[in-house]
């Protein structure tokens, strides 16, 4: 009840931060497409989570004031939310964002929810209402059109890049990641699930990446890229988290939710006016449907 509190002292700054916050996420794959140019993917990946996890460790001994200690049947299913939420998701991330536009990757990460909706109903035999359904068309249809640039028969064709399909692979990670933590979730806060899955999910990032030479490699890395990992650890995760949290305690999950379909609106504009990124008809159609769709999902719960 303390966290609450202190969350709706500060309740008339909710709705400016929330769409700070999506600006900030939006701005994540600006941030990640600049470190990328010059940063092993491994690397950027474990430095903007390894500040993310200083700033949220800092965060949960504030609000929290300690860490629970965990049951031997609550740690195996922290490690596998850090496994797919930090460590897949953003390996995919990187990865993908090495070749993939930033707007075209936000605009499939834009389509988590309708993904979390349909595996929700084929293993989690949640109801698949009509609205729902709906969505979930709208947003395949949008996401087809932006993967293939207009040209559907292209997929059919086999035409899609490696970099699209680890951006699919953001997404599927995710599902992951959602389903898992509904398991979690009941037992710790989200704040203590989220700080402990970054810590499990930045330590198997580090391995990784000094397996990739990041050891000896750290010394190369463009001034830029530095800038963009600060970017996506401090503003792109802890203070979006932050926020977003105080956000939800607010005013309720399903309202603080609304606000995501901001986050491709915000990573397309940037990338258009940081990146000199084309905003193209397919783009915008694609992006519409996908908005919609994924707006229909959401309003459907």
């Amino acid at each position: 009840m303390e966290n609450v509190s202190l969350y709706n002292q500060g309740r008339s700054w909710v709705y400016p931060k929330l769409i700070l916050t999506m600006a900030f996420w939006g701005g994540t794959f600006i941030a990640a497409r600049i470190a990328v140019q010059t940063m092993e993917p491994f690397a950027a990946a474990f430095c903007r989570f390894a500040i993310a996890s200083l700033c949220l460790v800092a965060l949960t001994l504030r609000l929290e004031g300690k860490f629970p200690r965990l049951t031997s049947r609550q740690l195996p299913f922290l490690i596998l939310l850090g496994l797919s939420g930090i460590f897949a998701y953003n390996a995919f991330f990187f990865l993908g964002l090495q070749t993939v536009p930033a707007s075209r990757a936000a605009l499939i990460v834009a389509t988590n929810p309708v993904f979390i909706a349909i595996f929700s109903a084929l293993l989690l035999k949640e109801p698949l209402t009509r609205l729902k359904g709906m969505g979930i068309a709208l947003s395949l249809t949008g996401v087809t059109v932006v993967i293939s640039g207009g040209n559907p028969l292209a997929l059919l064709a086999g035409d899609m890049g490696r970099g699209e399909l680890y951006i699919l692979g953001c997404v599927l990670s995710w599902v992951v990641y959602t389903l898992v933590g509904k398991r979690v979730m009941g037992e710790l806060s989200p704040l203590i699930t989220t700080t402990y899955s970054c810590l499990f999910g930045t330590l198997a990032l580090l391995i990784v990446a000094l397996f990739r030479g990041f050891a000896t490699d750290w010394t190369t890395f463009a001034p830029e890229a530095w800038m963009s990992v600060a970017y996506l650890g401090i503003l792109g995760t802890a203070t979006g988290f932050n926020w977003y949290y105080e956000g939800v305690l607010a005013i309720g999950s399903a309202k603080a939710s609304v606000f995501i379909n901001l986050v491709p609106v915000f990573a397309i504009a940037l990338a258009a006016l940081l990146l000199g990124e084309s905003i193209t008809l397919p783009l915008v159609i694609g992006g519409a449907l996908v908005i919609s769709g994924v707006y229909l999902t959401n309003c459907s719960r």
